[in-house]
């Protein structure tokens, strides 16, 4: 894990988070309690701030960035794939990025949805809470059920 601090933003990570040794962190980024951060995974909290909540994972090879004196947020309970990047935008709890996808300036993506695999969310459109969005751009095709919600929060 390599931890860096640019021009006096110093990353804060909760003492329960793994962080894995090739994952870099950079610059204003506060990371919450009992989160994953996979190996290669970039955040950079270098002209912005990247906050992530608690029980959250990143998988491998994801980059989170935020845009000059903005905020990039990613809430609690919230799953990104392996090699998503989300950049400046805002994922709220219980929310999945599936892998490869993009997640654009200003875009959100709501409490309990899902975006597929490989899909872009483009800058400032949203996803709405239980939203099930696919494509290039992503489009919401249906929403997520109560057995989708049951199977995430006691899958072990």
């Amino acid at each position: 894990m390599t931890i860096y601090e640019f021009e006096g933003r110093i990353p804060k990570i909760h003492e329960s988070t793994y962080v894995s040794k090739s994952a870099d962190i950079i610059g204003d980024v506060k990371i919450g309690k009992n989160c994953y951060i996979g190996p290669g995974a970039k955040i950079k909290g270098d002209y912005g701030s990247v906050i992530i909540g608690d029980n959250s994972n990143v998988q491998e090879n994801c980059v989170i960035h935020a845009r000059p004196d903005k905020k990039t947020v990613i809430g609690d309970y919230v799953s990104i794939g392996h090699g998503a990047i989300i950049h400046g935008a805002t994922i709220n709890d219980y929310a999945v990025v599936g892998m490869g996808s993009v997640v654009s300036d200003f875009a959100k993506v709501g409490i309990w949805s899902a975006v597929g695999e490989g899909a872009v969310v483009v800058s400032g459109k949203e996803v709405p809470d239980q939203g099930i969005a696919v494509g290039i751009p992503a489009k919401v095709i249906g929403s997520v059920d109560e057995d989708y919600k049951k199977m995430w929060t006691e899958y072990k």
